[in-house]
């Protein structure tokens, strides 16, 4: 485990090393996407079976799935094989466990938020206000590195855990509502 908090500092680490170029910055993003897994505890309600895949929803990013379809390939999270999923807008985000939503674009999330069924989810953003419209996790750049805040309370209303670990090395942390 510390060998995965070191890998995702190494990762915030590169983000800064290297310019935020989209290319490289969605790259960076989508190895944070993967590492998030490490460090989130799904209950097991969230899947169907001892066998089930933890699956990532891209929304608005091909780009990140098609990184996130390179980085998974043949890995386990938590002895479950991770899939990747590329979805379009109005699709539903069922049997998804993280779902990331690209782009700036506040009405989305606002309308992604409002269409999800309660179900076990880490939800990550990139948009201006992400917190604020319910995302668990918002990455931002700042400075050119790639950066994400926290928000606790969107992750217990979401029926997740976060480990300390990552809390550890996120830019902010919100406990109440951001």
């Amino acid at each position: 485990m510390l060998v995965g908090v070191a890998c995702l500092a190494a990762f915030g680490a590169a983000g800064g090393a290297a310019r935020a170029v989209p290319d490289m910055e969605r790259k960076i993003k989508a190895a944070f996407l993967y590492k998030f897994l490490d460090y989130t505890e799904f209950p097991a309600a969230a899947f169907a079976d001892a066998a089930a895949p933890l699956v990532i929803g891209v929304l608005a990013a091909d780009d990140v799935a098609e990184e996130l379809g390179r980085i998974v390939t043949r890995r386990n999270v938590q002895s479950r094989t991770v899939a990747v999923r590329t979805l379009r807008d109005n699709e539903m985000a069922s049997g998804v466990h993280l779902l990331f939503v690209g782009g700036n674009d506040a009405a989305r999330v606002r309308g992604v938020l409002g269409a999800l069924p309660p179900a076990p989810l880490l939800l990550v953003t990139e948009a201006e206000n992400g917190l604020q419209q319910g995302s668990v996790i918002n990455f931002k750049v700042v400075d050119e590195r790639v950066r994400f805040d926290v928000s606790l309370e969107a992750a217990d209303r979401n029926g997740i855990k976060l480990s300390s670990r990552l809390l550890t090395v996120a830019s902010q942390v919100h406990k109440g509502a951001p």
